[in-house]
């Protein structure tokens, strides 16, 4: 298998954490980018796979033939049915569903107001990073309750847990950080750092922003220390 993403991709990571849980032989290609110019040019294979022209992509060329994929979702349903243990999703039909529901809110319903942030994390004030950061808030506070006392947010860890610590992680860095509003949480994000397939996947990250003058969140910076 072959798995294209970028430096600071956050969906390219979310593909990277569950190839490197579930122990998969992938190997990981870096699509150019740089600050100034983003992802351009795009990857041939990117723009040629994926009519989106982002990654990531997957292309799986096995004994059975090969497959072209894109979508994070898509690529965790595939890891999961190739190899199912270890497993990632629950097993039990509801419990499934709600994981899948919790990882599709993290990328269509919270990550938005992330993305209205960028480019404005100098000026927070602005009526629409308030509104952004309202909605983000809004979404932790959900969270919070969601995950009560429980390890992880769907029972077992699975795929609702990769896919929102990648999205609070891109959260923090444009200025809607978890607070002590949220212990629950923290205290969540601090078991998914500690498994060795996210603080691979987030320290590498943490490095390439350092390496381009990026300020880190303290977390992240805590991590990659």
């Amino acid at each position: 298998m072959k798995l294209y993403s970028g430096p600071l991709s956050m969906f390219g990571a979310k593909a990277e954490i569950a190839a490197r849980e579930k122990g998969l032989d992938v190997e990981l290609i870096m699509v150019p980018f740089e600050m100034k110019r983003l992802y351009e040019p795009k990857h041939p294979e990117v723009a040629r796979i994926n009519p989106k022209r982002q990654v990531p992509v997957l292309i799986d060329d096995g004994p059975d033939g090969e497959l072209e994929i894109f979508d994070s979702t898509q690529i965790f349903e595939y890891f999961e049915t190739v190899k199912p243990e270890p497993a990632l999703w629950p097993a039990e039909p509801k419990a499934r569903a709600r994981a899948r529901l919790l990882e599709h809110k993290s990328d269509e319903i919270y990550f938005p107001h992330i993305i209205r942030l960028m480019g404005l994390q100098g000026s927070l004030d602005d009526p629409a990073a308030t509104v952004a950061l309202d909605g983000a808030a809004r979404f932790y506070g959900e969270m919070e309750q969601r995950i009560g006392e429980r390890e992880w947010l769907a029972g077992s860890y699975s795929y609702a847990d990769i896919a929102f610590y990648m999205a609070q992680l891109f959260g923090a860095r444009m200025g809607a950080p978890m607070t002590d509003a949220h212990p629950r949480l923290l205290a969540w994000r601090d078991r998914v750092s500690a498994r060795p397939a996210v603080r691979q996947v987030a320290c590498a990250m943490g490095r390439y922003l350092l390496s381009q003058k990026r300020t880190l969140p303290p977390f992240l910076a805590k991590l990659s220390a």
